[in-house]
C-alpha cells in the first residue's frame, strides 16, 4: 500500500499537529469519537493515501472492495471546510463539507453531505450525496 509522508500540520484543517489530531484515528490507536472527527480523519486519510483506514471506516453495507488510491497519486488535496454537522440521534449523524483538490493542475471542489452511523460505539461512513 502506497502512503505519503506524514505531515506536521493535520490536513483536516483543525490547525493542530497531525500527531495531536487525526493520527490516532488513521493509525488505528483510537476510534473517532464523533462523526465529524471520523469525516476529518477520512479526509486526512485520502491526503495520505491510507486506503486501509478508509475502507475500515466505511460501513460494510456500502463499502467498495477497493479505492485504487495507489494509482491516484496525481490528486493534490488543498483543504477541507466543514459547513455543517448534525447529530440526528445517538447513532446517526450528518456532516456537510467542501473538499478542495487539484488533478493534473486543474482545481475541483467536492461538496458533499455525508451520512454516518455508529455501531457498537464506533462511527462509520455510510454514504454521501454530492451537492
Amino acid at each position: 500500500m502506497t502512503t505519503k509522508t506524514k505531515p506536521s500540520l493535520c490536513p483536516c484543517g483543525s490547525t493542530k499537529s497531525y500527531a495531536a489530531c487525526c493520527a490516532r484515528y488513521v493509525e488505528g490507536k483510537e476510534a473517532a469519537p464523533t462523526a465529524e472527527a471520523l469525516m476529518r480523519s477520512r479526509y486526512t486519510a485520502y491526503t495520505l493515501l491510507q486506503e486501509d483506514y478508509l475502507l475500515a471506516s466505511w460501513h460494510a453495507s456500502t463499502r467498495p472492495a477497493a479505492l485504487g488510491l495507489a494509482e491516484d497519486v496525481q490528486t493534490k488535496w488543498l483543504g477541507l471546510d466543514v459547513k455543517r454537522r448534525e447529530q440526528q440521534d445517538t447513532d446517526h449523524a450528518v456532516v456537510e463539507f467542501v473538499a478542495r483538490y487539484k488533478v493534473n493542475g486543474r482545481a475541483h471542489r467536492l461538496h458533499e453531505v455525508s451520512r454516518f452511523v455508529r455501531e457498537e460505539g464506533k462511527w462509520f461512513y455510510l454514504d454521501g450525496v454530492a451537492g
